[in-house]
């Protein structure tokens, strides 16, 4: 029989089983870098080193502006498929969406 004329396997649906191994560490992210590959799309989540600033505002403005650049350290750093994009929007579309939502009913209990 040919390849053409053979049934291809058909998937099978598994739940997945969230795993998050012991000691796993979460870091804050306030800054992202997209940068895009032949064949991936690597995503850079950064946290930004925002200088202590002890001084009068003129002061503190006088220094932030001879500082030129602020430090941003690279927290985490993933790699996925440009097939995945969509369904990362969606994820993020969705827990925001929950967020605001959540947001909103403790707002409300005030």
């Amino acid at each position: 029989m040919s390849e053409a004329g053979q049934e291809q396997p058909r998937g099978v649906p598994l739940r997945v089983g969230w795993h998050f191994p012991e000691g796993i560490q979460s870091r804050y992210a306030d800054n992202v870098l997209v940068q895009v590959g032949q064949h991936d799309m690597i995503i850079s989540f950064f946290e930004t080193q925002i200088p202590i600033l002890l001084g009068q505002p003129e002061m503190n403005k006088e220094l932030l502006e001879a500082l030129g650049t602020i430090r941003a350290d690279c927290v985490s750093k993933i790699v996925v498929s440009p097939d995945f994009i969509p369904e990362l929007i969606k994820a993020l579309e969705i827990g925001l969406a929950n967020y605001h939502h959540t947001k909103g009913r403790l707002a409300e209990g005030n």
